[in-house]
């Protein structure tokens, strides 16, 4: 009986020892996924206006100064894919950006739709034409916002979905440019609150189409008022060199005006 036992004994030692050594400990908590972020966009997630610029970038301007490069760094991602660039459209993030998205990603973040409605051109004949031709080019881009531009919303979010079918994604909207007081400006107090509209309309369509694609809407316009251009602390740029940086966000409007806003996406309480 003795031998028996010891026999036993001897073997569940034998067993115990040759278990696999990668075998886990029992009640050890498994390893968390690599969270991973990818931003999206044109030149206001980018980070033209901030000054400093990745040489890697090229043409592109992604900045370290940026509200994605900012967040990234807030939450400590994993994997961090900023793939932004200045001058984007609807169609270059659909059909170039979107590849840097893959099922494991977490969050996106993206903010397009200024350019395909020709912000920059109708800013730069607000400043260098007359009022008439100004209100006139404005009206025009808000025809297109409402008329044209929500189809090719739809279609960059759709591509969106179903390259990151898990991520949990953002459309960051844009700020309103100007404030509309008594300012040295080239730019009438008439033609700066006409240019706030269209921000208005771009954010109203932007939001809507966002929002009926199951996809949160991200707007600064509170974040940033009082400090637009005219602003006694301006978070974006007024008529600056190089021209390519005017009225864009500088490095405390991503910081203080985007990044608060941003952030919270990343817990979830973005709806």
């Amino acid at each position: 009986m003795r031998r028996s036992a010891l026999s036993s004994c001897l073997s569940a030692a034998f067993a115990t020892a040759l278990l696999p050594l990668s075998a886990p400990l029992a009640g050890a908590a498994p390893e968390a996924d690599p969270f991973e972020y990818v931003a999206l966009g044109d030149s206001y997630a980018s980070g033209l206006g901030t000054g400093e610029y990745l040489p890697e970038s090229g043409d592109c301007r992604r900045s370290e100064l940026a509200y994605p490069s900012l967040a990234a760094s807030e939450v400590g991602a994993d994997s961090f894919s900023f793939v932004a660039c200045a001058g984007a459209k609807t169609e270059g993030v659909r059909t170039e950006q979107v590849t840097a998205l893959s099922e494991s990603t977490d969050v996106v973040t993206v903010s397009v739709g200024g350019n395909d409605a020709g912000f920059g051109p109708v800013v730069t004949t607000c400043a260098t034409q007359d009022e008439q031709s100004c209100d006139q080019a404005i009206s025009e881009a808000e025809t297109y916002i409402v008329e044209q531009l929500p189809e090719l919303l739809d279609d960059t979010y759709d591509a969106i979905a179903a390259a990151a079918p898990s991520a949990r994604v953002a459309v960051v909207g844009y700020p309103r440019l100007f404030e509309t007081g008594p300012c040295l400006s080239p730019l009438t107090s008439f033609e700066r609150q006409r240019l706030n509209e269209a921000a208005d309309t771009l954010n109203r369509v932007t939001g809507e189409r966002a929002r009926g694609a199951g996809f949160s809407f991200v707007d600064v316009t509170e974040e940033f008022t009082g400090h637009g251009v005219c602003g006694a602390q301006p978070w974006i740029n007024g008529l600056s060199y190089p021209t390519e940086e005017s009225y864009h966000p500088n490095a405390a409007g991503h910081e203080q005006g985007f990044l608060p806003s941003v952030s919270e996406v990343f817990s979830g309480a973005v709806v």
